[in-house]
């Protein structure tokens, strides 16, 4: 075998290594992303618009499970209450516990006597359509209202409840962290509690897409690989045997 012919024959080695190497990556991207989405979140459809405008009726969302001492002000959280229905439901978190809530000041909710600027209602929805005494929540509970504060039943249809209608901290499931369908993507970050103290971040929902689109790219584009150079070898080795035409 010619010089060439050996050349050529250990390039199309290196492409076929190279070929596996990035289809074997992708596939431990892509379904390493399935798998570590599965784990850190999960699916809940919102059955009603009361998180309107941010979840409307019939949004499919990815709640992030997370331990109940990380929730904090501004988060969305999917909760059970049995005294509220005992079944999934999904409300803001505008208060834990110690602090003190109430409404309305110059049409605001206020925490802690900070007026509450919530960008997440609707333009021109006040804070809240009727008053809310004021309230100091106890330790361990939390206080949700829906973003849509006309018909949501959250928080202030329980007030006569026990604890003035919080929820436990050990009732939230998980965190929504994105509407998945439609594809409205990343929930805005509730900056107007920042004031308050420390908000959640995003989870890593970002991180599992990255990877899962990476894996993919790479599983096609290395099984596309391998035959693209194959048939690119073999034009040249058939460029160089041809016999020169007469002139």
């Amino acid at each position: 075998m010619s010089r060439t012919g050996r050349t050529e024959e250990g390039r199309g080695r290196l492409g076929s290594i190279l070929s596996g190497l990035a289809v074997a990556l992708g596939c431990v991207l892509f379904f390493g992303g399935f798998g570590w989405g599965a784990i850190v979140y999960r699916p809940y459809t919102v059955p009603t618009d009361s998180m309107s405008p941010t979840i409307v009726a019939g949004d499919r969302v990815l709640a992030q499970r997370v331990d109940d001492a990380d929730v904090r002000r501004g988060d969305v959280v999917v909760f059970k209450q049995k005294s509220w229905g005992d079944m999934p439901m999904v409300k803001r978190v505008v208060a834990v516990g110690g602090d003190t809530v109430a409404c309305c000041t110059d049409g605001r909710l206020t925490v802690n006597g900070k007026q509450i600027q919530e960008s997440y209602l609707a333009k021109g929805q006040e804070a809240e359509w009727k008053k809310i005494p004021t309230i100091t929540v106890p330790q361990g509970r939390l206080f949700l209202l829906g973003d849509e504060r006309v018909g949501s039943l959250d928080s202030t249809a329980h007030l006569t409840e026990a604890f003035s209608g919080t929820v436990a901290r050990s009732a939230v499931d998980a965190r929504v962290d994105a509407v998945a369908w439609p594809m409205n993507g990343m929930l805005d970050r509730p900056t107007g509690f920042e004031a308050l103290g420390p908000i959640s971040s995003p989870g890593p929902l970002r991180l599992i897409l990255g990877a899962i689109v990476a894996g993919a790219v790479l599983v096609l584009g290395g099984a596309a690989y391998g035959p693209i150079a194959q048939r690119a070898g073999r034009k040249r080795r058939t460029t160089r045997t041809e016999p020169a035409g007469v002139r």
